[in-house]
């Protein structure tokens, strides 16, 4: 899993606010179908926004978990039904300070 510095997290947190989710997490929870899309997601956008729907705080923050550490991603931020995961591309589109 990546880790990030507070200054990457809060240009990353800027970069993100007008993003739409593009990954669901439905009643199926963390599937294979959900690892394959929010993979092609990040190798397409490096930052991604994925709604998860209808579970608790605690299930949220092991998908965030379990998704940063199968995908080689930093987790950036989670909030509500919301999380937001990073990581860079080969050729970087977002230039982190």
């Amino acid at each position: 899993m990546l880790e990030l510095t507070v200054e990457q997290r809060k240009y990353l947190k800027a970069q993100a606010h007008a993003l739409k989710p593009v990954v669901m997490i439905g009643a199926q929870g963390l599937s294979a179908a959900v690892l394959k899309e929010a993979e092609g997601a990040l190798a397409a956008h490096e930052l991604i926004k994925i709604r998860v729907l209808g579970h608790e705080r605690d299930v949220r923050e092991d998908y965030l978990g379990q998704l940063c550490a199968s995908l080689n991603a930093a987790p950036v931020l989670h909030i509500g039904k919301l999380l937001l995961i990073y990581r860079p591309a080969t050729k970087p589109r977002l230039l982190l300070p």
